[in-house]
């Protein structure tokens, strides 16, 4: 396996209901990992890419949060049809997407 240019971490943390701290399981973490890995496969990146599920990446409330390094990029609120524009603009055109990125206040 090749070393990644870009790493992908998705929060998939799992609370119970009800938690104050909420969690991104509940607001569809497992619907944008299998996008991710989905993404991946379709695309044919596993030489340049990685996407792996985290747990808690700090901002619950705003999730489901994601991750992108080396860049160090946190995106809120992510959902399924986010996932091929953060592919398209920032893993294969390294361009931020900016309507998504976390404020410096967050993170």
């Amino acid at each position: 396996m090749s070393k990644p240019v870009k790493h992908v971490f998705i929060c998939a943390q799992n609370r119970p209901a009800g938690h104050p701290r909420s969690c991104c399981a509940h607001k569809g973490a497992d619907a944008v990992l299998q996008a991710f890995w989905r993404e991946l496969q379709q695309r044919n990146a596993y030489d340049r890419i990685a996407a792996t599920w985290s747990g808690c990446l700090g901002p619950c409330d705003s999730g489901v949060n994601v991750v992108v390094y080396p860049e160090g990029v946190l995106y809120q609120g992510v959902t399924v049809t986010d996932v091929s524009e953060i592919f398209d603009q920032h893993l294969v055109s390294d361009q931020i997407v900016e309507r998504l990125r976390a404020p410096a206040s967050v993170w």
